[in-house]
């Protein structure tokens, strides 16, 4: 975890020049390309269903992708893509979800309550909290699940979309061969098309933005960063404020507590 809060440190700082390109309807390029790839109904914030867009430029990467893991008997299942700040910030998700943290944290703590600021950490690490470094943001990263051409049957990959537990990062020791395998499989076909793994979460893929530059070593700046969606065309504005937390400490201890509560009662 502690690895997971330097490497959004990297990201913080980590230079980009924006492109501008719009946030294209991915459902519609899906359909209009004729690639078998699904997407999940279910909201994962109170606040919005999912936006299912796209930077522009990565739109043919992300399609030669799914075309790749028909070829192989997968469909790619998009869970989440772009975020809105009002999405991002974790006091807007679900009660389940920040419990979820709350029980990895309390593990990895050996059941101790620890002090908001060290939550404040991981939870940047399991839901990013500053714009700057949430790839959501910037439409440039998906969320996904794989599943059987055949059956339609999610693959195993050791646990399901948004467990936050010992299993969630990407090389985890706590899978079996066959879950990794799968992961890995993924892993190359959509490295092979520009979208690289978050290491601490082996649902999440990003391209051309800062974690695609930094783990691919390429040297160059991200080409997108954290944007707004300023009309149904797709058209974006920078967030001047990128560095800035969607939420203070004082809001994050007061769910802290609700959650600690919830969890002391069951």
């Amino acid at each position: 975890m502690e690895a997971g809060y330097e490497f959004m440190q990297k990201i913080l700082v980590y230079p980009v020049q924006e492109s501008m390109e719009k946030l294209v309807d991915l459902k519609q390029a899906v359909n209009q390309a004729g690639v078998k790839v699904r997407f999940s109904s279910v909201s994962r914030s109170i606040v919005s269903k999912p936006v299912f867009r796209m930077r522009q430029g990565i739109i043919e990467n992300f399609l030669t992708a799914a075309q790749e893991m028909n070829k192989k008997g997968m469909i790619i299942k998009i869970e989440d893509a772009f975020r809105t700040r009002q999405m991002q910030n974790p006091l807007n998700r679900p009660q389940k979800v920040f419990d979820s943290i709350m029980k990895i944290i309390l593990w990895e703590c050996e059941g101790k309550i620890p002090e908001p600021e060290f939550i404040f950490r991981r939870l940047t690490v399991l839901i990013a909290t500053i714009p700057k470094i949430c790839t959501h943001m910037s439409g440039s990263a998906i969320d996904s699940t794989g599943l059987s051409m055949k059956t339609e049957r999610e693959i195993d990959r050791g646990e399901k979309y948004l467990a936050m537990n010992e299993k969630t990062f990407m090389d985890s020791p706590f899978i079996s061969k066959k879950a990794k395998e799968n992961r890995y499989l993924i892993n190359e076909i959509m490295q092979e098309n520009g979208f690289y793994a978050y290491p601490f979460e082996f649902w999440h893929y990003s391209c051309k933005d800062a974690f695609a530059q930094y783990l691919s070593e390429s040297g160059n700046p991200a080409i997108y960063g954290p944007v707004d969606l300023i009309d149904d065309e797709g058209k974006v504005r920078t967030i001047s404020d990128s560095a800035k937390p969607l939420f203070s400490i004082e809001q994050m201890k007061e769910k802290l507590d609700d959650s600690l509560k919830r969890l002391k009662s069951k």
